[in-house]
């Protein structure tokens, strides 16, 4: 998978921070660090859609711009109503 190949390059903005934190309501220091944990971890389910990744894994969603590997959000993942 191309985004586990170059979680090197995995990085986001300063307005991306403060997002991230607040969406997914976590307080590290590295939040980049924490979300290439979470991608690296054996039950995250990677999918490209376009031009972004969606990174699946312990009821969140991260998404990473495909070409840049900007961390551009995550959020917490809706429990779909069956």
């Amino acid at each position: 998978m191309e985004l586990l190949n170059n979680l090197d390059k995995v990085h986001t903005t300063e307005m991306g921070v403060d997002r991230i934190k607040r969406n997914i309501s976590v307080d590290v220091d590295d939040i980049v660090k924490y979300c290439i944990d979470k991608i690296k971890q054996d039950n995250a389910v990677i999918e490209r859609k376009g031009k972004n990744y969606y990174v699946t894994v312990d009821g969140i969603i991260i998404t990473v711009n495909a070409s840049s590997y900007t961390i551009i959000t995550a959020h917490k993942e809706k429990n779909s109503k069956n």
